[in-house]
């Protein structure tokens, strides 16, 4: 059997709120949306918006253990001007900005900021991943 990852699944506080970032702000196309989840498709992957109590329930976790921490989502875009685009459409939209837009040491061009439920994203150029 060959894994393939095909969904991440990301606990949020209010999907209504979540699901105006995710469309509105950021600008995913959902594939669909109900009163209890919502998905984005990209490909062979699927983001999948689930409210944070629901998915404890069906984990088997209660809500405080469902922490986010320790990973990061990243956003490759096509365009360095895309970079600063999108961090300030996802500020406005309700992100906090962690870390401005700046080169990297790996010639990049990124930023990071957390979305409303404080899940981490990092917005990217990069010449060796090109979108």
């Amino acid at each position: 059997m060959q894994p393939q990852l095909s969904f991440i699944t990301l606990a949020v506080d209010d999907l209504p709120r979540a699901t105006v970032f995710y469309r509105d702000i950021l600008q995913f196309k959902p594939r669909k949306i109900s009163d209890t989840v919502v998905f984005f498709t990209f490909g062979a992957l699927t983001l999948a918006l689930y409210p944070r109590e629901q998915l404890g329930q069906l984990a088997g976790l209660d809500v405080p253990s469902l922490g986010s921490a320790g990973f990061a989502l990243s956003l490759n875009v096509p365009q360095v001007s895309d970079v600063d685009d999108l961090l300030s459409r996802a500020q406005a939209g309700g992100a906090r900005i962690t870390k401005s837009a700046a080169t990297t040491s790996w010639g990049a061009y990124a930023g990071f900021f957390t979305d409303p439920d404080g899940h981490l994203w990092e917005v990217t150029w990069n010449p060796h991943f090109p979108c």
